[in-house]
């Protein structure tokens, strides 16, 4: 599908990799300690924010959100309704 995902995280660099090890996360995860990130795509109202909320969007190749997912996100089940929404909207990956 061309898809990429990234997390984004305010733990830092070391807290990061060591989740992301322990956790064996199969996907990109970016430092956002200064919450650039998360006040953009609003994650967060402001610099003061102890926590992000847990949000996912979808943008496509050029930026544009095309969807966005902000009100209680089952972990358990995110990713894969991410995924079949994704199908929806760019097809099924090729073989």
């Amino acid at each position: 599908m061309g898809v990429v995902i990234v997390g984004a995280s305010f733990a830092g660099p070391a807290k990061n990799a060591e989740w992301i090890t322990k956790q064996e996360f199969a996907f990109e995860v970016w430092d956002d300690d200064d919450k650039t990130l998360a006040l953009h795509y609003g994650a967060v109202k402001n610099q003061s924010a102890p926590f992000p909320d847990r949000i996912t969007k979808v943008l496509d190749a050029d930026g544009t959100l095309i969807l966005e997912y902000v009100d209680q996100i089952d972990v358990g089940t995110h990713p894969a309704d991410v995924l079949d929404d994704c199908k929806k909207i760019f097809g099924e990956p090729a073989p």
